[in-house]
């Protein structure tokens, strides 16, 4: 760090650059006038985060521009669309070039590291070899800047009285031996200071103290630029700047010109009106401009869609990395290619080569996905199935609960557009809440039980009888009384439906009460290694419920069963199809209590793995009343072969208990043996402990092998079980 801020800032403002290490901020010059814009005349906002800008009006020369942010110049340049009645002639679209922060840097010799400061002595080393103009108080000087040295640090304490011998601008009679080219750390009440070794137009070579340089400026104003250049790719705003698109024209004739930006998704919300039979849906789309250009009177459409769009870096000027190739003897010239050798050159890889193989598409979104929170509450009783699963059957078919579905979605096309009345007028950075439609739609006032639940939720269930697709958002629900509850809307095309529950119901009440159910089996079978048994599940509830409220209650009550199933005893029978269950509908009058029996009748299936199952179970499998004499004889057949196999079994357990029993009297004798050592007196073979751990180990061997061929006595048995049973597929 040099002695002076200030002083530092103005040496960069004279620079024409802004040194970011130095903490200060550079006001930059103003930009030429801006070209005249294309009018703004209609907006497509989609869901996916990007607009469509279309920009119309007659063009008549290339003044004519599309102002866009710098960082949406590639989605510009990717999607731009020229719509004419035939008569314009566009024959180009012009644009300052983007530069890469990395080539930036490069062509203005800093370091190309983006991550790396850009300090005053770096922006110093730029301009080695650049004849430059070097200001100190009233003296100037112009010559080339031939080297930037390390000098001794400056103290920060009070300047004593000035000594006569010193110099105006150049170094101190104290400095005049050379400056080391490395040194330690500064004393913390010093600060670094530098050499500028300036050789002049004349010849004379010029040494000064950075410190008392007030101002450094390249006589060339393309180096100049250059560092200008730099400093606008390192901003931190450099992606908002605004670049003008030119349009280059041969004719005078009415144009629109459109293409895709990155806008702020559009979200929606609601209000619900629910007033006896009838509901009134009100949609609010909640828009920004985050542009720095107002709109005036735009034509704004909302699209409740999801067409793909992706990053692709184009507006930049892109190379390609070629080899380099050198000799087989190493040679050296000095210098070599203006102060640049093909070494360094080389070691230039910055960056990172792009190939759009495997590129994805693709958006992650966090969404309203339903109208309510399902809290499932388990009221089935189940069947515990040891080795196996519980589900819905396929073979047999008791009803289709979710039959009374509403009828699927209509669309006409990919996406729906809502078309706001009138033109929008929004100040730049401004945000706007909107309304985007308002229709009388069909709406049931209801009571929600989950499970056995005695508390209910008040809700609604609201078909989509619009012609458009409703887009999700939250939706705030108002009744004659005020304001009722919130809840969230799911995404609805037109006919679908769905249930919002949006708040606590305490005039009605539920109690249930259940029996046990029964099981009664229709059909065994076998797939895969597993016996399918198909089964009805008989259903007794009791359901009480009372109604202290002035109006008829519609009470629904989330089943916990299969769609594949029967239910009697409710007024209807309703679906939710973001949760997949059935729902029992009960009537309820004005202060009153009802007390109603339902049976409910569920087709499922046990999966039982084969290898769990037992010689006896299979038997009393056989004994369904259900099965044919065939299917019988099958499961009794299959008993029969698994006898074998838990024969096998208990002789095989029998056998591991054996060898267990002699691993541990080896394990003993072999301790006594260890114990002795040589004391015996006896040869080996005559050790009575020896032989006896021989005649272990032999009988160890010999149950070993027993083990291994009951174990393969068992796969073949059960092989032939699974065989028998693949009689009932």
């Amino acid at each position: 760090m040099l002695p002076d801020l200030a002083l530092v800032c103005r040496r960069a403002a004279a620079l024409g650059i802004l040194v970011l290490s130095a903490g200060c901020h550079v006001t930059p010059a103003a930009s030429p006038a801006a070209a005249s814009a294309l009018p703004l005349k209609k907006l497509r906002l989609y869901e996916t985060g990007v607009g469509y800008f279309e920009r119309s009006g007659n063009i008549s020369s290339s003044s004519d521009s599309l102002p866009v942010p710098a960082s949406h110049v590639d989605d510009a340049l990717k999607t731009l669309i020229v719509l004419s009645d035939g008569k314009a002639r566009v024959t180009g679209i012009e644009f300052d070039s983007v530069l890469s922060g990395g080539l930036s840097r490069s062509l203005a010799a800093l370091p190309s590291d983006a991550e790396t400061p850009v300090t005053y002595r770096d922006v110093l080393e730029s301009l080695r070899g650049i004849e430059v103009e070097v200001t100190a108080g009233d003296e100037t000087w112009i010559g080339q800047l031939a080297e930037v040295t390390g000098a001794p640090p400056i103290s920060l304490a009070p300047p004593a009285a000035p000594s006569p011998a010193a110099g105006a601008a150049g170094e101190s009679s104290a400095a005049g031996k050379a400056a080391p080219a490395e040194r330690g750390p500064v004393a913390s009440d010093t600060q670094e200071d530098l050499y500028l070794t300036l050789i002049q137009r004349g010849g004379a070579v010029r040494r000064l103290r950075a410190s008392r340089v007030d101002q450094v400026r390249p006589v060339d104003p393309a180096v100049a630029d250059r560092l200008g250049a730099a400093v606008g790719a390192l901003s931190g705003r450099a992606a908002q700047l605004r670049r003008s698109l030119r349009v280059l024209t041969q004719s005078a004739a009415p144009v629109r010109l459109g293409y895709i930006a990155e806008t702020p998704v559009w979200r929606s919300t609601y209000r619900l009106l629910l007033d006896g039979g009838r509901a009134r849906l009100q949609g609010w789309a909640l828009l920004h401009n985050d542009t720095d250009e107002p709109w005036a009177g735009v034509s704004v459409e909302l699209v409740n869609g999801r067409p793909d769009s992706f990053l692709f870096p184009l507006s930049a000027p892109r190379y390609a990395r070629r080899e380099l190739a050198h000799p087989d003897e190493s040679l050296s010239t000095v210098p070599q290619l203006a102060d640049k050798t093909p070494d360094q050159l080389w070691g230039d890889n910055a960056g990172e080569s792009m190939s759009i193989t495997g590129m994805g598409f693709g958006s992650g979104e966090g969404r309203l996905g339903g109208g309510h929170v399902t809290r499932v509450t388990k009221m089935r009783d189940e069947t515990v199935t040891v080795g196996g699963s519980t589900e819905e059957s396929d073979a047999l078919s008791i009803g289709n609960l979710a039959e009374v579905a509403q009828a699927a979605g209509v669309e006409n096309g990919a996406l729906f557009t809502y078309r706001l009345a009138g033109g929008l007028h929004l100040r730049a950075h401004g945000s706007a809440l909107v309304p985007f439609t308002q229709q009388d739609v069909e709406a049931q006032r209801l009571t929600w039980f989950e499970g056995d639940e005695e508390r209910g939720r008040s809700g609604a269930r609201l078909a989509n009888t619009t012609a458009q697709t409703l887009p999700s958002g939250p939706v705030a629900v108002y009744e004659a009384s005020g304001f009722a509850g919130e809840t969230g809307l799911p995404r609805l095309k037109p006919r679908e439906r769905a249930f919002l529950l949006f708040g606590l119901d305490l005039d009605v009440e539920l109690r249930t009460t259940s029996e046990r159910p029964e099981e009664v089996t229709q059909r065994i079978g076998f797939d895969s290694g597993y016996l399918t048994e198909h089964f009805v599940r008989k259903h007794r509830r009791r359901y009480a419920v009372k109604n202290r409220g002035g109006q008829e209650r519609r009470v629904y009550v989330a089943l916990d069963i299969v769609k594949n199933a029967s239910v009697q005893g409710f007024d209807a029978v309703d679906f939710d199809k973001a949760s997949g269950r059935p729902l029992g509908v009960l009537r309820v009058a004005p202060r009153s209590k009802l007390e109603r029996e339902v049976t409910i009748d569920e087709a499922l299936l046990h999966a039982l793995d084969v290898r769990s199952l037992s010689a006896r179970a299979l038997r009393e499998k056989s004994d369904v009343a259900a099965l044919s004499a065939a299917e019988r004889a099958t499961l009794g057949a299959a008993a029969k072969l698994l006898d074998e196999v838990e024969k096998a079994d208990r002789e095989t357990a029998t056998e591991r208990s054996t060898i267990d029993r002699i691993e541990k009297d080896l394990g003993r004798l072999r301790d006594h043996l260890e114990a002795l050592g040589d004391k015996s007196g006896s040869p080996a073979g005559a050790n009575p402990l020896v032989v006896r751990i021989l005649a272990l180990e032999d009988e160890r061997s010999g149950a070993q092998r027993r083990v291994e061929q009951l174990e393969a006595q068992r796969e073949a048995r059960f092989a032939a079980v699974k065989g028998e049973l693949e009689r009932l597929r």
